[in-house]
């Protein structure tokens, strides 16, 4: 399964790295490819793109705030191939949030 994410919070700091960390070791423990952005204190970070983005088969926005390029899922929002996600919850259970998105 090919996975892109965004992740972002309020502060941009701790919440938007500490759930990329999340989602990437629970993909990798699974053996998915995962590409994830962060939008964070730093700015964008690992900006997706849009083949990256088309490519994938679900995507996880991990926000708890808007981001910039949202318009870029559309697609796959759409499909319904987009699970939205508080990121605290992605950092807490990784496992349900990957067991939710194989199920999209």
């Amino acid at each position: 399964m090919k996975i892109v994410a965004v992740t972002a919070c309020p502060t941009g700091i701790a919440h938007t790295y500490m759930a990329q960390e999340s989602i990437e070791k629970e993909c990798l423990k699974r053996g998915y490819e995962v590409h994830v952005e962060t939008q964070g204190g730093m700015g964008i970070e690992n900006e997706l793109e849009q083949d990256v983005i088309d490519d994938a088969d679900v995507v996880i926005l991990a926000i708890a705030v808007e981001i910039e390029g949202q318009d870029r899922f559309e697609e796959k929002e759409s499909a319904g191939k987009v699970l939205y996600i508080e990121p605290g919850e992605a950092i807490r259970n990784p496992g349900a949030m990957i067991d939710q998105i194989e199920s999209i």
